[in-house]
């Protein structure tokens, strides 16, 4: 089944989250500050965004500025940024939706590209 982790007061989470609802996709919801991703789905994740590490980070953050990441970012070890997202839900970008055995693999929200993977 489909995992989603949002966040409470995320408009692009409650907008993904009503698509889902909207097209009867079945999915189970997950906290992201409370239970982030785990190291084998960002990694899934960054495989399936072909490596950019930046793309799973919620840059727009106040974590993220205040961490100083958009300069650390760049020379930080892979191993060690996705130990950083595992531990700080509120770095990962969200909507974070996975559902390995059916290879859907999103972060973010953008309609269409919902609407073309989800085959709706």
């Amino acid at each position: 089944m489909l995992k989603l982790y949002t966040y409470q007061g995320c408009s692009t989470c409650r907008n993904a989250v009503k698509w889902l609802k909207t097209h009867h996709v079945p999915f189970n919801e997950i906290a992201i500050r409370e239970t982030p991703p785990i190291i084998d789905e960002l990694s899934a994740m960054l495989d399936a965004r072909d490596g950019d590490l930046r793309s799973l980070f919620n840059t727009s953050g106040q974590d993220y500025r205040a961490m100083g990441l958009k300069d650390k970012l760049p020379t930080m070890a892979v191993k060690d940024a996705l130990q950083l997202l595992t531990k700080h839900g509120n770095l990962v970008k969200r909507p974070f939706a996975i559902d390995q055995a059916k290879r859907i693999l999103l972060v973010g929200f953008k309609d269409a590209e919902w609407e073309r993977r989800f085959q709706v």
